[in-house]
């Protein structure tokens, strides 16, 4: 078996448009902290650290330290994540819409399908067509639950103002492709479904096109898209399996996920060659 990282990092020194901060408390400085949150607990206990009073000393400790602790200030769509259909609208096939928790666990372990679409420009949409005609490269034929990863190389240029405005968008007739088929989830590997920010924004200014079409879809039929996927260049085109699971957060749209292929030691190539001998 082999897993292959489809994830990107949380990260507060790549270029993000929302700001991202990590506090990091290191092990030497988790003693003070350890000090100032257990004694402000009382007004006699603040006084007393204000005062210079410690209740817990870096000898007592083995080592001299303590345990570190690191606080993640982010919105839950930076790094890898799922979006649910809370997150386009407060209502999905007119009825209430479901929060990322609600998820259903199962549609998140199934077999994957990669599909080539690194041809496709920044200023361009992936169509039902364009799904079709790679399906039909690989030979391959979608089935109920199947995960589809959409592969357009856009992660090579995470960290960099360029992640944000070179990639291409989904066409909702490609989300009707995949829904149509019983695809439940999807992913890409750009930072979003929907075109960069600087084509729709100008196409809304001067021709009052609608922005985020693909998200706002979702209001009419129920999906599930994954967001800032990578590697998906070390993927086959199919014999494996996917394994996105949520963390369970409340009442979001979203849900980060450390996402996973899962390859047999045999590929599905070499597997077909040895029955052939």
């Amino acid at each position: 078996m082999k897993i292959i990282d489809l994830s990107l990092p949380i990260d507060d020194k790549a270029f993000e448009v929302h700001r991202v901060d990590i506090e990091r408390v290191s092990h030497s400085a988790g003693v003070e902290k350890f000090n100032r949150v257990i004694m402000g607990k009382t007004l006699k206990g603040r006084l007393q650290y204000l005062l210079g009073k410690r209740i817990l000393k870096k000898e007592d400790l083995p080592d001299e330290e303590f345990l570190s602790l690191e606080v993640i200030h982010s919105p839950v769509h930076i790094g890898t994540h799922l979006d649910y259909s809370f997150h386009y609208g407060s209502k999905s096939e007119g009825r209430p819409a479901k929060t990322a928790e609600e998820i259903p666990l199962e549609w998140c372990y199934a077999d994957g399908v990669k599909l080539d679409l690194t041809h496709k420009k920044p200023n361009e949409v992936v169509k039902a067509p364009d799904l079709e005609q790679a399906l039909k490269m690989i030979n391959y034929t979608l089935k109920h639950n199947d995960i589809v990863l959409l592969h357009t190389g856009a992660d090579k240029l995470f960290g960099s103002a360029r992640y944000f405005s070179e990639y291409p968008g989904i066409d909702i007739s490609a989300i009707d492709y995949l829904l149509d088929r019983g695809v439940k989830i999807f992913g890409v590997d750009t930072m979003g479904i929907d075109r960069p920010y600087k084509f729709m924004l100008k196409e809304f200014l001067e021709e009052k096109k609608p922005l985020y079409p693909a998200h706002f879809y979702g209001r009419k039929r129920e999906f599930i898209h994954i967001e800032r996927l990578s590697n998906l260049d070390k993927l086959p085109a199919a014999g494996f399996k996917v394994i996105c699971f949520p963390v369970k957060i409340k009442y979001t749209g979203a849900a980060w996920s450390r996402v996973v292929a899962v390859l047999s030691e045999i590929s599905p190539e070499r597997e077909m060659s040895q029955k052939e001998v």
